[in-house]
């Protein structure tokens, strides 16, 4: 049986991703043929590979793990927070749960936003999920209404625009 190591390293490896070249996994004594054939894994000698480069597992983590994401763009960032500000203020201005707290459920949100713009969005792959988590909390802390329905809208909104338009902005 295969050491619980070499399983939670082949498993942590992203096997679609374009950069990676090739990983080593060591042969399990008593392998499931459907994790062969699911991973397309071919023999060779005492290792099974995904190609026929032999490359230690344990490098291609400590290499993602040294990435660095490049540093926010505080432009970048008070121009993503005001398209941010736009769309929350449309959308949850057409919602009754806000009541008259609109503007101040958008002012958390924004103050939030920018705040995780400024300071930790760094390009595609960096959007975080814990500043909408910190939306809704604060708006129930404040005892405000809609936190959840505000966060939900915040979240779709970053999903669908914030790494896109960063590769905009960058020309990529």
């Amino acid at each position: 049986m295969a050491s619980a190591s070499s399983l939670i390293i082949s498993s942590i490896i992203p096997l679609s991703s374009s950069s990676l070249k090739s990983v080593s996994i060591p042969i399990l004594r008593h392998h499931n043929n459907s994790y062969s054939k699911r991973f397309n894994l071919h023999k060779s000698s005492s290792r099974r590979t995904l190609n026929p480069s032999h490359r230690n597992p344990k490098t291609l983590i400590v290499k993602a793990a040294e990435y660095k994401f490049p540093n926010p763009i505080p432009e970048f960032a008070e121009a993503e927070t005001e398209k941010f500000r736009d769309h929350l203020i449309e959308k949850l201005s057409k919602k009754d749960v806000f009541e008259d707290s609109v503007d101040e459920v958008v002012e958390i949100c924004t103050e939030i936003f920018s705040k995780f713009m400024n300071e930790e969005y760094g390009g595609p792959g960096t959007l975080l999920v814990d500043p909408f988590w910190e939306m809704a909390d604060t708006i129930n802390e404040s005892e405000l209404p809609g936190g959840p329905q505000a966060a939900r809208a915040a979240v779709k909104w970053a999903q669908d625009h914030v790494d896109n338009d960063w590769k905009e902005w960058n020309g990529n």
